[in-house]
Formats: C-alpha cells, sequence, structure tokens
C-alpha cells in the first residue's frame, strides 16, 4: 500500500477504509498526527472483536444490534470484516435474513451515514459522472437493486439499500471478498408504497415508479455507465420485481458479467440442497415429481435450473420441464390458461385446470413441494400430512424470506410428517426434537452459494456469468454436505465451514470459466491456491 494514500489526522478516523482505531502503534499515531486524538492504549485486532461483541451482546433487540454492527461498518472496514468472519453463525441473522428486512422496513428512521450509491431518476444524464464519485476505482462486485421487491416485503423504494450492503458483508465474510473492491447501489425510480409517500422521513423520491420505456432507458444508462467506469466488475441484480428482473437478465446476461441472485442464486442453492436430498434418499434427481407454490423469478429460476440438472443426467428438456409443476395466485399453470407470463409457459402443462395448491397436491402427489409464495403457514397440517402419506422422506422446502413469510416452520415440518421430512428453509430456524431426535434444519441460503461463485467469477476476471456456472456451483456446494449433516436433518454443510465451501465453489466455477474461454487471466499451475490468494483476511496493514 502506497502510504500517501492514507489521510492524515482527524480524517483519518473518519476513513473506514484506513482506519484502525486503538490498533494504531505508536510509530503509525505519531506520523499520520493522531497521537493526541487517540488514548494511549494499543490494542490488537483481536481484542477490539472481542470489545465490540461485549457491547453488542447488551444491545436487547435484533434491530439495536443492526444499527450498532452498521456502526463498525461505517467506521472501520478491516474490524468489521473480521467480526463477521468470527461470529459469522451469531452475525448472518443480523446483517441479513431475517433482520435485514425489518431495517429496510424502518430504514428512513434509523439512516445515518451513507453505505453506498443512491442513482435516482432525476439524475438521468449523469450516471457516469456520479459513480464515479465513488471512494475507490478498484471495485469489483456491484450488488444492485430499485427496491422494487424486497424480499417478500415488497415495494420498499430507496429503504431497499440495506440489501445490497448485506449482500456484500456475505461476500466479504463468507469469501474473503475485499470490501474495498465491493459497491453497494441502489436506483431510485419512485415507489408505490403509500406510507413511505405518505412519511415526512422518507429518504427517497417521494413520486411514483417510473414504468415502461422510461424505465428501461434508465437501466440502459446505469449499465452503460458501470461499463465505462467499472469495466471489470461483476454485476449482481438484486430483488427487482418480476416484471423487471427477467427482461434485466436476459437483457445483460451476454452483454456483461452479471447475474440476478433472486433467479439464479437462489436456483443454485436450491438445486445443491435438492442434489443433498437425493443423496440421503438414494435417488435420482430425474425421478421426482416437484411442485412449487410461487412462479416468479425465484420459483421458476430454480425450476429452469433444475431442468438443466436433470438434463446433465440424460432426461430430455422437454421431459424435465414435465416433473416441475407450478401453482400461481390462478392456480396450475397449464397450456389452456391465457396471458401467461414468458417465464411461465415452458412450465405450462397437459393438464386438466385445478384452482389451488391443494387441489395440485393432492392430483399430482409430488415427492417435493417448494414454497416461494411469500405466504406464511400455507404448507398447513393437511399440505406436510398428505406429504408424508405420499413419500416415506417427502422433501419440503420454504423458501420464503424472512422468517414471518416462511410458507411453514421447522418445527411444523418435522411434527407434521412424524419426523420423516426432509426440510430445508431460506431464513434460519432452531433445533427441533421429535421424540429421541434432534433436527438441525437446513437453511437453503444463497449466501452457500454467490460469495463463491462471486469469488471464481472476479479471480480468473471472467467475461460473463453462463448458466453452466450454476450448475457446477450446485454440484460443489452438494458435495461438501456430510454424512454427518444427514444425520441431524441437514442438507447444507456447517456455516463454520463458509470460507472453504465458498473456496471449493469458486475453484469449480473458475475451472468452467477456463473450460468456457472466459477467463481473462493466464491460468496458474495451482488453481486452487491461485484463488486462496485472492481471498482478503481481516488484518490491520503495517503503515508505519
Amino acid at each position: 500500500m502506497n502510504t500517501k494514500d492514507i489521510p492524515s489526522g482527524a480524517e483519518l478516523l473518519q476513513s473506514h477504509i484506513f482506519n484502525k482505531g486503538t490498533a494504531f502503534t505508536p510509530e503509525e499515531r505519531q506520523k499520520f498526527k493522531i497521537d493526541a486524538l487517540l488514548p494511549p492504549c494499543v490494542n490488537t485486532i483481536e481484542e477490539q472483536a472481542e470489545r465490540f461483541m461485549s457491547l453488542f451482546h447488551e444491545k436487547p433487540t435484533n434491530i439495536e444490534k443492526y444499527a450498532f454492527i452498521t456502526s463498525l461498518l461505517e467506521l472501520n472496514l478491516t474490524l468489521y470484516t473480521r467480526v463477521l468472519v468470527d461470529n459469522l453463525e451469531e452475525m448472518m441473522p443480523i446483517v441479513y435474513t431475517p433482520t435485514v428486512g425489518d431495517a429496510c422496513m424502518q430504514y428512513s428512521h434509523i439512516y445515518r451515514k451513507p453505505q453506498g450509491i443512491f442513482l435516482n431518476a432525476n439524475q438521468k444524464g449523469r450516471f457516469v459522472e456520479l459513480l464515479a464519485q465513488w471512494e475507490t476505482k478498484d471495485v469489483r462486485v456491484i450488488v444492485v437493486t430499485d427496491g422494487e421487491r424486497i424480499l417478500g416485503l415488497g415495494d420498499l423504494g430507496a429503504q431497499g439499500m440495506g440489501i445490497p450492503v448485506g449482500k456484500l458483508s456475505l461476500y466479504a465474510a463468507c469469501a474473503g471478498i475485499n470490501l474495498q473492491n465491493c459497491l453497494p447501489i441502489t436506483i431510485d425510480v419512485g415507489t408505490n408504497n403509500t406510507e413511505f409517500l405518505n412519511d415526512p422521513r422518507y429518504i427517497g423520491l417521494k413520486q411514483p415508479r417510473i414504468r415502461g420505456e422510461a424505465y428501461d432507458a434508465l437501466l440502459e444508462e446505469f449499465v452503460t455507465a458501470v461499463e465505462t467506469v467499472f469495466p471489470d466488475v461483476l454485476l449482481q441484480f438484486e430483488d427487482f420485481a418480476n416484471i423487471n428482473a427477467f427482461p434485466l437478465l436476459n437483457r445483460y446476461r451476454d452483454r456483461l458479467c452479471s447475474f440476478n441472485d433472486d433467479i439464479q442464486g437462489t436456483a443454485c442453492v436450491s438445486l445443491a440442497g435438492l442434489q443433498a436430498a437425493m443423496r440421503m434418499k438414494n435417488e435420482s434427481i430425474t425421478d421426482q415429481t416437484i411442485l412449487f407454490l410461487g412462479a416468479g423469478s425465484a420459483g421458476t429460476g430454480i425450476g429452469e435450473l433444475i431442468v438443466s440438472a436433470m438434463a446433465a443426467e440424460g432426461l430430455p428438456k422437454e421431459e424435465g420441464y414435465t416433473r416441475c409443476w407450478f401453482v400461481d395466485s390462478k392456480g396450475l399453470i397449464v397450456k389452456s390458461r391465457d396471458n401467461l407470463a414468458d417465464h411461465k409457459l415452458p412450465f405450462a402443462s397437459e393438464h386438466e385446470y385445478l384452482p389451488d395448491f391443494k387441489s395440485a397436491l393432492h392430483s399430482l402427489k409430488p415427492t417435493m413441494i417448494v414454497g416461494v409464495s411469500g405466504q406464511p403457514g400455507v404448507f398447513d397440517q393437511e399440505v406436510l400430512a398428505a406429504m408424508a402419506e405420499y413419500n416415506e422422506r417427502p422433501v419440503i422446502f420454504a423458501l420464503s424470506n424472512p422468517t414471518s413469510k416462511a410458507e411453514c416452520t421447522a418445527h411444523d415440518a418435522y411434527t407434521w410428517t412424524e419426523g420423516r421430512a426432509i426440510f430445508a428453509s431460506g431464513s434460519p430456524f432452531d433445533p427441533v426434537t421429535i421424540g429421541d431426535r434432534t433436527f438441525l434444519p437446513g437453511q437453503g441460503n444463497n449466501a452457500y452459494v454467490f460469495p463463491g461463485i462471486g469469488l471464481g467469477v472476479i479471480a480468473v476476471k471472467a467475461s460473463r456469468v453462463p448458466e453452466e456456472m450454476f450448475l457446477v456451483a450446485a454440484k460443489a456446494l452438494a458435495e461438501q454436505t456430510s454424512n454427518e449433516d444427514f444425520a441431524v436433518g441437514r442438507l447444507y454443510p456447517s456455516w463454520q465451514q463458509i470460507r472453504e465451501i465458498s473456496l471449493n465453489i469458486a475453484v469449480a466455477v473458475a475451472e468452467l470459466a477456463y473450460e468456457k474461454d472466459l477467463a481473462r487471466v493466464p491460468r496458474p499451475d495451482d488453481l486452487k491456491a491461485f484463488v486462496q490468494s485472492q481471498m482478503f483476511t481481516p488484518e490491520y496493514e503495517d503503515y508505519a
């Protein structure tokens, strides 16, 4: 590091990139003229982290814990990352689901300092200039949202910024991507949330959302600006509504290095869970009948990747589509229905129309049900008991976030299937004891996959993120679930191994990039060692 880039005096203590707080050595304090601005003690980063966690545990509510950890993000990136890495299982529900949902709902009321870039519709024509205002030019990952479909909470407008911030925190904690190289962005095109429009403290544009050609032109300017200012970046689209998510993915996936986490990341972690379940049941994915509740971007994204995985095992794609059934708000998706959205058409089957999920369940008798509906409790006792009747080991995925939106709880899934369910959820649940057996529910969280995918992409500077990357990532994750995990009902490995998990996924992604001639760095002799060398370890640098 060139110490000429480091500010001095009080400005240094305000820089979350360079600030080390009480860890500055006496030599550094004198060199940068901060020796009178700090108490005389000199702490290690371990001591600072311990002090932070003791104060963190004193906070009485999760939202106060969120605000406290966010204040550290604004003060000291290295220490923030260290705290996350050392306490990931405890911090995950705070910096991301479910607490981040509550934080986004209250974002205008708890907002203190900018953590990313806000672009808004009134700044059209200036996006290149505005992106260039960011504090560093070495940006390798951008997570962007327009705030319209935040988790299962809907249109939160500018308050959706908590999602890109949280996602990038997981890139850092899970895969060692330095937060200095990460940029959260919210594109504010207005909101249709009347509560926010009437809230005097709402921080976003107080106008209805723009649609149609005006919206498309704004996003085109944004993507062009990203290509201009950060040409080697990985762009992750996050929490866009279905009407925009699919068109944006299709428009830009072959133009720049980009993906949609709600469509492709959710699909990847879900496929990994299904593949692990097949190992647990000693069955083939090609023999499954899967019924989805919810046919938005997440659900059909999962379906498409499952069809691709079935094709990889020899089942023709046309037949794979017939193994995946969808129920949306109007009933079973069948060919006789009119005005189906484009992303639903491949799954429209030759079957009689059925009006709701339960009638479809009893007719199709699926081996697996997947909830991506945001409808809490819809997998009720009737649904779960029926799955247990139709299957010795029913596979139940209740993936809606946050926890309050889950289609069923882990307790209900295990109780109403007599402990025979193979269960995964989108948000965390506590252990469940049925008789003499205790289950540790598996959380199908995208954080298992997108950080590793991102690490592999940026390590070799892949020019694109093709669909095959999500197949190899899912396989790499599923292979890391152990028999010990299966013994407690868990479809995913322990979070304690997440950096190794992410590394293995990254290597699989990087291998594919070289196979597809997408990598823009020479292939190293030892690919795993090379990728691992790209992972940031949260330790302080010596500025003296």
